[in-house]
């Protein structure tokens, strides 16, 4: 199972749709509990940001590997699809 960096930002209205995606997805399958996530907030560890090329958050990354960045005026279906990509990618070997 891989480890999935996820960056946010505590305001953006972006982030809580893929988080309120990532908590469907969770209760929909087990599986999924089990991924870990570093959760990086941009404002408060930029340090870390700033190694990372990314434009927009939610942004999650595995291991070097940009899997989903989201962008103005995405619907909630287009991110549950992505962040369930990104959770497949994770828990596959």
């Amino acid at each position: 199972m891989k480890k999935i960096t996820w960056f946010y930002l505590s305001d953006c209205p972006y982030c809580h749709q893929a988080r309120e995606a990532l908590d469907e997805l969770k209760r929909e399958n087990p599986e999924y509990k089990k991924v870990e996530i570093d959760w990086v907030d941009e404002q408060i560890h930029p340090e870390i940001a700033d190694q990372y090329d990314y434009h927009a958050v939610p942004c999650l990354w595995i291991g070097q590997q940009k899997m989903y960045e989201a962008h103005l005026f995405e619907t909630y279906e287009e991110c549950y699809g992505k962040v369930k990509a990104v959770l497949e990618a994770a828990v596959a070997i």
